[in-house]
């Protein structure tokens, strides 16, 4: 009788899906060789006290290269596989870890991806994103560099559930999140790199980093889904000397699923941070908020159109 009672007051068997999520925020050197010892070094750091899923920045091996347009910076490319990817593989496997990369991926001559790549516990690839939005703007000139992805918005299975992960500039986009969450994503994770430019002013820098949280944060409320974001910190120079570089912001973040902040990192300081997520929290806000439910999708058709004059 007693067991019967317990089914019915909790008939879906809803049991805890706690997740321990490591957050990796660095500045980065020259030296890509240093980088990835450095990194690997808080992998297993972060691992050693309990993290299973670690996110990594964008394009953590080396400095961010798109300041400027330069075809020789194509040589920091690598293939996927490659002794990059094995290398990070094995990180994976020997803390057992799930791993969040970003890397330069080299696809043939002259078609490059901004890639992140996942890596199972036991080492394997889960899966990898090609990042779908390429950004064009002083200090940021990526589409020199990257081709836009073409494997679309497909969340990666992985032993710690199914991860929608995106990149950057991906970030600006409700469409992405919600094609994610639409294919069945448990958590929104955004490696990044952004900063300031020297020339901004104190408030339009304030209000540049606050409308960056606040755009992810609306994320996570119109899809009941938490968000990871990991962002570079420190300043990085421009080769060119045309500018005084990017000043990253850090300010990596943990959001749950109704945009709470869970955890929030400095905006000078690097920081390596676990955080702990309620995975099954989704289930009851979006029982709470039904968003899904509601959509009027026999009225968006619109959306694909570039703009409705």
């Amino acid at each position: 009788m007693h067991d019967n009672a317990d089914a019915m007051a909790n008939p879906f068997n809803m049991t805890d899906k706690k997740l321990k999520i490591g957050l990796i925020q660095l500045s980065k050197t020259a030296d890509i060789k240093h980088n990835r010892e450095v990194l690997a070094a808080h992998i297993r750091d972060v691992a050693s006290r309990g993290a299973e899923l670690i996110v990594n920045q964008e394009l953590h091996d080396s400095l961010y290269f798109c300041q400027t347009e330069n075809v020789d910076m194509f040589d920091l490319a690598i293939r996927i596989p490659s002794e990059t990817t094995d290398f990070y593989a094995s990180i994976a496997k020997e803390t057992n870890t799930v791993i969040v990369t970003s890397l330069f991926e080299r696809r043939a001559p002259g078609l490059y991806h901004n890639t992140a790549v996942v890596f199972e516990k036991d080492g394997t690839i889960a899966g990898m994103y090609r990042k779908m939005h390429i950004p064009d703007d002083p200090a940021y000139y990526e589409k020199f560099y990257f081709t836009p992805g073409d494997l679309g918005f497909e969340p990666i299975d992985t032993s710690l559930g199914r991860l929608g992960v995106l990149v950057c500039w991906d970030q600006w986009y409700p469409e992405a999140a919600r094609l994610m969450a639409m294919k069945g994503a448990e958590i929104l994770i955004y490696p990044t790199a952004i900063g300031w430019e020297s020339s901004d002013t104190k408030e339009e820098q304030a209000r540049q980093r606050q409308a960056w949280m606040i755009v992810q944060r609306a994320h996570a409320v119109a899809n009941g889904l938490p968000v990871v974001t990991v962002n570079r910190v420190g300043h990085e120079v421009d080769p060119s000397g045309m500018t005084n570089g990017i000043l990253f912001w850090g300010s990596s973040f943990v959001a749950g699923p109704q945009g709470e902040l869970l955890y929030e990192a400095p905006e000078s300081k690097e920081a390596c941070a676990i955080v702990e997520i309620d995975m099954k929290r989704s289930e009851q806000v979006r029982r709470w908020w039904p968003f899904l439910r509601d959509r009027r999708i026999d009225c968006y058709q619109d959306l694909s159109r570039r703009f409705i004059d």
